[in-house]
């Protein structure tokens, strides 16, 4: 069976090396590869789900009890680098775009058919399996607990969306001067919160200005610069500078993710905080660009990577409801360790982690069944999604 699944690969890699034209940018690719994967892995460990005294279900965090693990956010929360190579990407895609006389809005509407036409499966499922556990009798607390970490992805899809729409726009604005300005609002934004004792509904207001500066950092790299170590160096080195700074003398969450109970969250909405660290990551990113990029000329790592970008977005849309289908399948019979369990000592991950490859199989499956689903669009003359 190895054998065959070997030589399978190899035929596979291959096929791809043939079909992968020489000025693919391999390592933007493998960047977006590897932020898909500390994503996914980054959900599965840190989403858990416990019962209360009436047997509703709750989610929490592992976070929460076990607090040394927190070090892992900063590893595993890569979503700085999905807006850096989706703005690297995005200024590349529009500026080939017009080189072959195509027009700002007519890239935009391919863009945003790739984009919204995964949600929709999404949503469904989830409408259809919310209202048959409604009607079985499921508490409304306990349809929040379910629904909300695996909807969760949407609202990526919903920033980078608009930020996707904005692109045409941002393409034409010096750079430096809108990273700036972004940066000051961030600031001004956290200030009137935390500071000042502002609602906390302003914080709102970052979710766009934060995202943006990734994306940006982004468009400045598709159009030359940021060339060279010295300048990613500087990021690196500047966004976790300021990230220490924040954290250890402002009083910012240690951890880059949200934790169930605290009374403030780096990530929503983003924070200065979160901001500078994913400066760092994208100094980082900009520093493994090349050399990933010579990795990726070994064909079976390429037809990896080609892989994983090809089911990019139904793997981050369905990665968390394949999760909580496999903990769903224990409640009838009390939960399972590792699944709906309390997440309160180290154990815990290694049950966490000996559970994954079962969602990891359904989202297999799920990528499969939408390759289909696009190959019949295309053949029935269709745009595939």
């Amino acid at each position: 069976m190895s054998g065959r699944i070997g030589r399978a690969w190899a035929g596979l890699a291959e096929r791809t090396e043939a079909a992968t034209p020489p000025t693919r940018d391999r390592g933007a690719d493998a960047l977006r590869a590897l932020a898909i994967l500390g994503v996914i892995a980054g959900h599965w460990l840190v989403t858990a789900w416990t019962f209360d005294h009436s047997g509703n279900i709750q989610v929490t965090s592992p976070l929460a009890s076990m607090p040394s693990f927190i070090p892992l956010s900063w590893v595993l929360q890569t979503l700085a680098i999905f807006f850096f190579v989706g703005g690297y990407a995005a200024g590349g895609g529009l500026a080939r775009a017009t080189a072959r006389g195509s027009t700002a809005r007519e890239w935009l509407g391919g863009r945003a058919r790739r984009l919204v036409a995964p949600a929709g499966p999404l949503l469904l499922a989830w409408a259809v399996a919310l209202a048959v556990l409604a009607a079985a009798g499921v508490a409304p607390g306990s349809l929040r607990a379910l629904a909300t970490p695996a909807l969760g992805p949407l609202w990526f899809l919903a920033v980078f969306g608009l930020l996707t729409a904005l692109t045409p726009l941002l393409v034409r604005v010096r750079h430096v001067p809108l990273l700036l300005t972004l940066l000051g609002v961030v600031l001004a934004v956290d200030a009137a919160r935390f500071a000042f004792g502002g609602p906390a509904w302003l914080g709102w207001a970052n979710l766009a200005a934060g995202w943006l500066v990734p994306y940006v950092l982004g468009l400045a790299r598709a159009r030359g610069a940021l060339a060279g170590g010295r300048v990613a160096a500087a990021l690196l080195a500047g966004g976790a500078a300021g990230a220490v700074v924040l954290v250890t003398a402002f009083g910012y969450p240690a951890s880059m993710i949200g934790v169930t109970g605290s009374r403030v969250s780096n990530l929503s909405p983003p924070t200065l905080a979160a901001v500078c660290f994913g400066v760092a990551q994208v100094g980082l990113a900009l520093l493994l660009h090349r050399p990933l990029g010579v990795l990726m000329r070994r064909p079976r790592l390429w037809a990896g990577v080609v892989v994983a970008n090809l089911s990019a977005m139904t793997v981050f849309l369905w990665h968390q409801t394949a999760l909580t289908v496999v903990m769903l399948v224990t409640v009838p019979f009390g939960g399972a360790p590792g699944l709906a369990s309390p997440p309160e000592s180290p154990p815990w991950l290694l049950l966490r982690l000996s559970w994954l490859p079962l969602p990891a199989g359904l989202l297999v499956l799920a990528c499969l069944a939408a390759r289909r689903a696009r190959a019949g669009r295309t053949e029935h003359g269709g745009r595939p999604a």
